[in-house]
């Protein structure tokens, strides 16, 4: 992009230089000042230049916000110059007051319209300048569900319809974690980017990436829960604190842990399940595997199979500190 913009705004300089030395032209007293007046031009586009330059950071959002704010002012102040008033008056003094008006309720809107830019699509929802139905549910995910990594299984099962919010201080966060010189994080990092890539090549899949411009004092969980509410959306998360936060100032929030949980099939007595021993019970003959959602399977006579998966049937189920226990036989096989 820079590649790009140097060629222009050198361009724009020498655009200005030439209307400048033209400008001499138009009255015959300042031919003498053609070089001044090519000087001049010159120096009003590196002006302009360098404004834009200051500007680099200023998003198309606080742009939107500004405009809004001049124009909410400018209302402002017109609505009182025309009450009744200043309808009488010294034409001077009135013309003051008016003037005092206009810029002081244009400088207080734009001020609040900057304050408040990303609360701003709240007052005009299509302010995201995205193709998209205005009305479309949006969910915001976080970092720990991008991490996670089973958002995308999720989402090709076609169970999530809204559209995915993706913070872009969430992207960040991601590439600051797999930039990590721990290798565990730095693992973390690059299974949240690879997920987002795979979200990315689903066709199904409504993902928007959203520039959020959150107060920079803030804490992840705070933009998050800021963004929800500013949006209106739903929270995906696996983060048990960050659900406990958005609950308390009423944003919904999508645990996929509870997901998770919701989904374990409710065991009981006979029926059959297939199960891997991984190892000796404490018992002699016993052999002990795991389920899906942790809870520990018994199997009697189980050990001689330990290192295999088989088809056992549910005996009975005793609650645990860790979850369930689960007690059961293999079926023997005619």
């Amino acid at each position: 992009m820079n590649r790009t913009l140097v060629p222009i705004r050198v361009a724009f300089v020498l655009v200005c230089c030439f209307g400048g030395f033209l400008v001499t032209y138009t009255i015959r007293e300042w031919d003498a000042y053609r070089v001044i007046g090519a000087v001049v031009g010159a120096l009003i586009g590196t002006l302009t230049v360098l404004v834009d330059v200051l500007l680099r950071g200023f998003s198309l959002r606080g742009l939107s916000a500004i405009t809004f704010g001049l124009a909410v002012g400018s209302i402002v102040a017109w609505l009182i110059g025309s009450s009744p008033l200043l309808e009488y008056g010294d034409e001077q003094v009135v013309f003051l007051v008016r003037l005092a008006l206009f810029l002081i309720c244009a400088y207080l809107g734009t001020v609040i319209a900057l304050r408040g830019k990303d609360e701003f699509q709240l007052v005009i929802p299509y302010v995201r300048f995205v193709p998209h139905e205005v009305d479309v549910p949006l969910v915001v995910v976080d970092t720990s569900a991008l991490i996670d990594g089973r958002i995308v299984r999720i989402c090709e099962s076609h169970f999530l319809s809204p559209a995915l919010i993706v913070p872009q201080f969430v992207i960040n966060e991601l590439h600051a974690i797999a930039d990590s010189h721990d290798a565990p994080r730095q693992s973390r990092g690059r299974k949240g980017l690879n997920a987002l890539n795979e979200l990315r090549k689903l066709a199904h899949v409504d993902l928007r990436v959203v520039d959020s411009e959150v107060s920079k004092g803030a804490s992840p969980e705070e933009k998050l829960v800021f963004l929800a509410q500013a949006m209106k959306a739903k929270l995906l998360t696996t983060d048990f604190n960050l659900t406990q936060r958005a609950q308390f100032h009423g944003v919904p929030c999508l645990n996929m842990n509870a997901l998770s949980r919701a989904l374990h099939t409710e065991l009981q007595a006979g029926e059959r399940i297939t199960v891997d021993l991984v190892k000796p019970g404490r018992e002699q003959g016993q052999g002990v595997g795991f389920l899906a959602d942790g809870s520990m399977v018994v199997v009697e006579n189980g050990a001689p199979m330990i290192g295999r998966s088989i088809e056992v049937e549910v005996g009975s189920i005793l609650p645990s500190a860790g979850g369930k226990m689960v007690f059961a036989r293999p079926i023997e096989r005619r």
